[in-house]
């Protein structure tokens, strides 16, 4: 009951609340002469990329509170744990620029979540910890490669938003690596393309609701 209760706990803190970072908010290298202010509409591009990343940390909260809440592994707990709250820093960060730009997370954040939370814990119950942790490695490495494409698409002069998203795939990658180290099975390729069409879809949805 106090695992279930810490779940719901988390999933409502991370769909409605406001978030605080422990690390501070990554920065541009100052660049000389000062890049030209966004436009309007780059603001709005920018905007709705980092709404979709924003949801990306909603679902990354969803699916390691539901792999830790599976798990009868307490040191994979702990290590689930320690790498959602790593994306608490992450989710903290999007949500202030994307306050700074104008723009407002997804209004599907509550759906977002609860499909995420699904799919993280049935891979954790039905294929065991380390077809969960394959799970997390092959998330991590489609969301590093997502935000790959985000640093070629974000305004050249925004810089804040682009020291946020390297700064994000330089963690998730780490993730990855982590859970990789901590025995991950490879996943089945039919696993692997469902997930790449299902980011296909949040993504393209995020990007304007």
């Amino acid at each position: 009951m106090d695992a279930l209760l810490t779940a719901a706990d988390s999933a409502l803190r991370t769909v409605f609340a406001h978030h605080h970072a422990n690390r501070p908010t990554p920065m541009w290298a100052a660049e000389v002469p000062a890049p030209a202010a966004l436009t309007e509409a780059e603001k709005r591009e920018a905007g709705a990329l980092m709404r979709v990343n924003h949801v990306g940390e909603v679902c990354a909260q969803a699916l390691y509170t539901a792999q830790a809440l599976a798990t009868q592994d307490n040191a994979l707990r702990q290590h689930l744990t320690a790498a959602c709250n790593e994306e608490t820093d992450h989710l903290a960060w999007v949500e202030e620029r994307l306050q700074a730009l104008g723009g407002r997370p997804s209004l599907l954040n509550p759906l977002w979540y609860a499909g995420a939370f699904s799919i993280g814990y049935a891979a954790a119950k039905l294929g065991g910890d380390r077809m969960s942790l394959g799970f997390v490695v092959e998330t991590e490495r489609q969301v590093e490669a997502h935000l790959d494409s985000h640093l070629g698409l974000l305004p050249t002069n925004d810089g804040a938003s682009r020291a946020i998203v390297a700064q994000m795939k330089t963690d998730e990658a780490q993730h990855a690596k982590e859970a990789q180290l901590a025995g991950a099975a490879e996943l089945p390729a039919p696993f692997k393309t469902m997930m790449q069409l299902a980011a296909k879809v949040m993504t393209t949805v995020a990007h304007r609701i």
